[in-house]
């Protein structure tokens, strides 16, 4: 079994979320006793909050090339940034380290594709719903088609997801809130939905969308597992 090497802590709530699907994906394969040959680099997220807010993407570049790096030595044969978000730094992780990265936007793409769909929306932080290097891997390397949603509807999604998922709240008022977001982008015609921040997943559940819900937490885990046993 090849090692997986988490970048985590953005938030430790959905890492804590990849260490149990990793664990349980091995278990289903290998047996009730195994479990994930795994490290994790695990940041203070009030850290890379703080200099994401700030535009400061050249130190954050920094702290994940040392994260990898660590891991690297460590014994990890893999890479995986347990957040989407922070996938704006990927190629440069990448570059920087003699072992492969997990991109967490292709088994999500890849898996889209399977169910033969084309036009997705797309939920996230702002960063990654605005900026290019999410939208552009989408469009580019698989054709997806993405949409996202209206500047309000933006701020919505990306508030909850800092002032309440990373911390761990699940409200009933925010799950309605994003029922909303997602039915306007299927009004929009979004054949199906990105969860496009490993937190959402703690919020939102296939029956809160009238179309597919591709949840990139779940979806990258499980590749991890796949190249574990590879």
């Amino acid at each position: 079994m090849r090692t997986i090497g988490l970048i985590g802590g953005m938030s430790w709530e959905s890492s804590a979320e990849y260490y149990r699907i990793l664990n349980e994906g091995i278990r289903d394969r290998r047996g009730p006793t195994a479990s994930a040959k795994c490290l994790m680099w695990s940041f203070d997220f009030s850290e890379i909050e703080a200099l994401q807010h700030a535009g400061d993407w050249a130190a954050l570049t920094e702290r994940m090339i040392d994260a990898a790096r660590r891991l690297e030595s460590g014994g990890a044969d893999v890479l995986l940034i347990c957040t989407n978000t922070m996938h704006r730094m990927a190629p440069a992780v990448e570059a920087a380290v003699g072992i492969p990265l997990l991109h967490i936007a292709d088994p999500t793409a890849e898996r889209i594709k399977a169910a033969v769909l084309r036009k997705v929306g797309l939920l996230g932080t702002a960063f990654t719903m605005e900026q290019g290097f999410y939208k552009g891997r989408l469009t580019e390397r698989h054709g997806l088609d993405v949409l996202i949603p209206e500047a309000t509807d933006r701020e919505t999604v990306h508030r909850v997801i800092y002032e309440e998922l990373v911390a761990g709240k699940v409200r009933p008022e925010s799950r309605e809130a994003y029922r909303a977001v997602i039915a306007r982008l299927v009004a929009a015609g979004a054949e199906a939905v990105i969860l496009g921040c490993t937190e959402i997943m703690l919020l939102v559940e296939p029956q809160d969308s009238a179309v597919p819900m591709f949840d990139t937490t779940a979806l990258h885990a499980a590749a991890a597992v796949d190249f574990a046993l590879g």
